[in-house]
């Protein structure tokens, strides 16, 4: 049985150590030191391509929605809001990880952790199962291989 680390994810965060760290193939050490060194600057660089394109999809939708749902297609446009407010709560995250992924801090390892998790739950909304799946085994991969850089 897996212990809680004191939060409510705890027993599925060492379940998912269990797996994707222990009993996976690890990464040489030299390409975790690597991935560390340059995961801040990708999410940087993914966060501000990310905001044009949010802003871009927020204006997009306060079209769209009064337009889908006189049309009949109110499941549309619901569905359309959720994907927008996964999308906004998802690059949140990443922002706020950005100062702990430089500093190699676990809480900046905790908020792309819950970005993916979030990121998979958005999967599952969309019925997107076989990608979500598969997008959610390489990023736990890499996630907990690099987990121990964190504290």
């Amino acid at each position: 049985m897996a212990k809680s680390s004191g939060n409510g994810l705890g027993g599925l965060e060492e379940t998912l150590d269990l797996y994707f760290n222990k009993k996976a193939p690890a990464l040489p050490v030299g390409v975790k030191e690597f991935l560390v060194m340059i995961a801040p600057w990708i999410t940087l660089v993914s966060v501000v391509i990310s905001l044009p394109a949010v802003l871009a999809l927020l204006g997009i939708s306060s079209f769209v929605m009064p337009m889908s749902s006189y049309m009949g297609y109110a499941n549309t446009g619901s569905l359309w809001m959720v994907s927008s407010a996964i999308l906004v709560i998802t690059i949140v995250l990443e922002a706020l990880a950005i100062p702990g992924l430089f500093s190699r801090s676990k809480q900046g390892w905790n908020y792309v952790f819950y970005s993916s998790l979030i990121g998979i739950a958005a999967n599952i909304i969309s019925l997107n199962l076989i990608g979500g799946l598969i997008g959610a085994v390489i990023s736990f991969y890499f996630l907990f291989q690099l987990r121990s850089h964190y504290r």
